[in-house]
Parts: structure tokens; C-alpha cells; sequence
């Protein structure tokens, strides 16, 4: 805890001399964490005071057995966080804002003194999240306001659990408690993508080997269902991501791009329909779509998934051994950005030639994280569609 009030500090005393909208911005995060932290109280103490209802207890104890399971079985960080729970009395502890512009796939940077340009804003507060993106379609922006249901202080903090996912079912919550946990293992400051792509691997290694050590057999199929049918809402969205891409690139006045956007979109549109329909009807992702799709939603997905298959394929490089791939990826967060991606690169070319389809990664210069939702001292982990 220490440390983390050291670092609020002296983020507080740089933003101070950054002028008042920063200021505004941080203090929010700020006092936000802040109260987060003070509603903190021991599990073990919870789990024993006898006014603790009997579902928040038994989810409580299950919370324990998966916490220990990270760090015995999975080597991630065996300290404080996820030890604690906290009820921040709403169904959200943050809203993050991606923004981009009408023509990009790309999102927009916002920068700050101490965390540097970063990929999209977080807010403690719902309306203020939603007037942040609404201030931003009105200068001409596409913008997605989401819920976040937990974040990671990158170890600065020991972070609580939440009532905003405590009551997840057993495998989504030890999936969310390993994917913040490995945000303590490596994270690089202003590359998002690595960061968030790395630490969906860890959970899904994670929840992989949580299924076949204490789930039934209807219980690992249907997460296996699950599994799929976000892998292939991924492939839908990365898709039409391309290829709206490549018309922006294009050459082509205003109105013919304008034009060009709206009906891949409505083809996107049909296309999860059709997705829809081969899955039995499941609704799932409709409030993804939701308000329509946009350049922000695209690039809010492409955030968390583009990276995956290079960090999938160093896993099984590693022969599935967590310790020797944290230590490879360790490696790669200290190369220089370029040496970096053109690892990574390689590694995702080798997954698609073994798949026979190529797989091109976007161009993330610049791509960096936010200081509240996925920052240098606040990192925010679930995106909206997952």
C-alpha cells in the first residue's frame, strides 16, 4: 500500500503544474481508487463475520481456492491482491472511453505528464465517462463508453476483489483473477496490445488447467462452447477492422469513404446475424452491437485479441512451461518496440502459415494505455465484449 500512496503522490504533485483539465482527470482516478481501497476488508474476515449473506460467502471461499491456484499452479504473484473484498455499490467499478477518428481504426491518443500518450480514458463515474464521449462525437469522433468490471495497480496496490465480479461463474472468475494477476508478471508502459494480448494467454492457459483440475465434464464443454463463440466473434471483428482499414487508406473524397464505411458495417451487421444463427440463436454479443459499430468498438477489441496467437505460439514454444514464458516475454518487454513487434510478427506468421492463412498485424505505433483503465498505475482488464 505504501508504494501505491508514493505513486498517487507524485502523480498527483506532476499533474498539479499540467494544467486543470489534467488535474480534473487525475483527481477523479485519484479519490475513485482511493475509496475503492478503503472499502477493502480481508476475505478471510468476511468469509467469518456471520452477517456475510450465504451466496457472497460461498462465492468468497471459492474466490480463496482460485486465488491459491493462480500462484501454486499457474507461478503468478503470491501477495496481497484478490485477497481482499470490497463492495463499490454499483454494477461498475470503472467506465473506460475509446475514441477514434471517422476515418481510423486506430485509437485516439490522449497524453499525460507521467503515464505519456495513451490509448483511451477511464472514469470512476458513468456520467462522466458518457459526457467525455460525448464530447468527443461532437468534435467528429466515433467514441464507445464501456463497463469495466476490475483493473490491476500493476502490483503497486493489492487489489481487492469485487462485488462487480465476485458472483461470476467459477471458470470467468478465475479467468478475470489470472488475467490481472499477470499484469503484475510483465507490463510495458505504452504498449497496450502486448500488455492486454499477453495476459489474455496467461488466462486462458490459466482457466484451461483450472477446468481439467476442478470442473465436470459438462462444465469444461460448455466453457469450451463459450470459448468458440468468442473466438469467433473476434474473427468477425478483426475482419471487418481490416478491411475498413484498407479503406481509409484508400484515396477516395470524404463522402465515398463515408459511404464505403456504412455498408461494410451493415455487412458486419449481417454477418453476426448469420453468426448468430449457426450458434442456436445465442444473444450474447447483442449488446455489443448495440447503438451500432464504430471505429472506437473495433479498435477496443483489437486492443485485447490482435497479439494473442504470437503469445500462444511462444507458450508452446516454451512446452507449455509458465515459468521459461514469463522469462520470454520478460525478454521481449525489454527490446525496443520495432525489435519487439518484429518478433512478435514472427511468431504470428508462424501460427498462420501453420494454418495456411496469412495474419497481418496492424500498425500499433503509438498504441499506449491509460493511467485509469490501462495505465502506467491503474490498469482496467475487460473489455466490453468479453
Amino acid at each position: 500500500m505504501k508504494r501505491g500512496v508514493v505513486l498517487v503522490g507524485a502523480v498527483a504533485a506532476v499533474v498539479v503544474a499540467a494544467g486543470c483539465s489534467t488535474l480534473s482527470y487525475y483527481g477523479q482516478a485519484i479519490n475513485g481508487h482511493l475509496d475503492v481501497m478503503r472499502r477493502a476488508e480481508p476475505i478471510a474476515a468476511r468469509i467469518a463475520d456471520p452477517a456475510t449473506p450465504p451466496e457472497l460467502r460461498a462465492r468468497l471461499e471459492r474466490v480463496v481456492v482460485i486465488r491459491d491456484f493462480a500462484s501454486r499452479e499457474l507461478a503468478l504473484p503470491d501477495n496481497g491482491s484478490y485477497r481482499t473484498y470490497a463492495d463499490v455499490g454499483r454494477p461498475y467499478v470503472l467506465w473506460n472511453v475509446f475514441a477514434a477518428a471517422e476515418f481510423s481504426v486506430e485509437p485516439r491518443q490522449s497524453c499525460f505528464p507521467v503515464a505519456g500518450c495513451v490509448a483511451y480514458r477511464g472514469y470512476y463515474g458513468h456520467v462522466d465517462a458518457e459526457a467525455y464521449g460525448a464530447g468527443l462525437r461532437k468534435d467528429g469522433y466515433d467514441a464507445y463508453v464501456y463497463g469495466v468490471p476490475a483493473y490491476s495497480t500493476l502490483g503497486w496496490f493489492d487489489d481487492p476483489v469485487l462485488n462487480t465480479f465476485v458472483r461470476y461463474p467459477d471458470a470467468e472468475l478465475a479467468r478475470l483473477v489470472f488475467h490481472e494477476l499477470a499484469h503484475q508478471v510483465v507490463y510495458v508502459k505504452g504498449d497496450t496490445m502486448f500488455n492486454e494480448s499477453f495476459a489474455v494467454a496467461v488466462e486462458e492457459e490459466g482457466a484451461r488447467r483450472w477446468l481439467e483440475r476442478n470442473a465436470t465434464p459438462a462444465e469444461r464443454d460448455a466453457y469450451a462452447a463459450a470459448r468458440q463463440r468468442r473466438a469467433d466473434f473476434v474473427r468477425l471483428v478483426l475482419r471487418y477492422r481490416e478491411r475498413l482499414d484498407a479503406l481509409y487508406r484508400e484515396t477516395l473524397p470524404d463522402e465515398a469513404k463515408r459511404e464505403g464505411k456504412r455498408k461494410r458495417l451493415a455487412e458486419m451487421d449481417a454477418d453476426y446475424r448469420a453468426l448468430k444463427a449457426s450458434w442456436g440463436g445465442f444473444a450474447g454479443y447483442d449488446r455489443w452491437f448495440d447503438g451500432g459499430v464504430n471505429n472506437a468498438k473495433l479498435a477496443s477489441v483489437a486492443t485485447y485479441e490482435e497479439l494473442v496467437p504470437a503469445f500462444r505460439a511462444l507458450l508452446a514454444r516454451e512446452n507449455g512451461d509458465l515459468p521459461r514464458f514469463y522469462a520470454a516475454v520478460k525478454a521481449l518487454a525489454k527490446l525496443d518496440k520495432p525489435e519487439r513487434d518484429a518478433h512478435l510478427a514472427a511468431l504470428a506468421s508462424n501460427v498462420s502459415a501453420s494454418a495456411g492463412a496469412p495474419l497481418r498485424l496492424q500498425d500499433r505505433n503509438g498504441t499506449g494505455s491509460s493511467p485509469l483503465s490501462h495505465g502506467h498505475f491503474l490498469l482496467g482488464s475487460s473489455a466490453g465484449f468479453r
